[in-house]
């Protein structure tokens, strides 16, 4: 253990201006890697809100999109990595997360039912967005594959969170509340983020 923790920790310190072979860091770059993308979505506060708030607007509507909508980010987050990965040019990268922010905030607020397939449509189209800003940001020390594996099983735990706030607080009239109460914060924060990507 005492060894694993000081690999990992020589692995977060590294610097990307290193001129090893990519292998040559072997199971330290793939574990390094892997935690790099973990804490990839839930260190940037705009990928956070927005993939809560998926997973409580699931539970809200509540039947097969409990699944299916979060199933869906997840998906296309992986195939917008994959495009930033490997270099596709998308403008307005910031924008989009910014607006997948503000539309999601305001679908918890007005809490919002949706024929699940249009959920999935949307969901769809911003997953891109941020699953794209994952693969553009990866360090250049990490395992393309161990960093794709962190940053999705963060997505997907912090969709069961989102599911679970949902679950809990749609019991009651208050809680109902309160998640309104907590999408209105969640589009005020991404009102916030779409000023700062337009470069007011």
């Amino acid at each position: 253990m005492r060894r694993i923790l000081t690999l990992l920790l020589m692995q977060l310190v590294a610097l990307p201006a290193c001129a090893h072979d990519i292998e040559d860091y072997g199971e330290v770059t793939r574990l390094g890697g892997f935690v790099l993308g973990i804490f990839h979505p839930v260190l940037g506060p705009d990928h956070l809100l927005a993939m809560l708030s998926v997973g409580i607007l699931s539970a809200q509507m509540g039947g097969s999109a409990i699944w299916k909508v979060p199933g869906t980010f997840v998906t296309v987050m992986v195939i917008g990595g994959l495009a930033g990965l490997y270099g596709l040019q998308l403008p307005g990268t910031e924008l989009g997360i910014a607006v997948s922010v503000v539309v999601l905030g305001l679908a918890l607020l007005m809490e919002t039912r949706l024929p699940t397939r249009w959920a999935m449509f949307f969901v769809a189209f911003f997953g891109f967005f941020h699953g794209y800003a994952h693969g553009v940001e990866m360090p250049l020390v990490a395992v393309p594959l161990w960093y794709s594996l962190g940053f999705v099983t963060s997505t997907a735990l912090i969709h069961i969170a989102g599911l679970l706030v949902g679950f809990l607080f749609t019991r009651t009239r208050m809680g109902r509340n309160l998640l309104r109460l907590a999408g209105s914060v969640i589009a005020g924060a991404g009102g916030y983020y779409l000023a700062g990507s337009m470069h007011f």
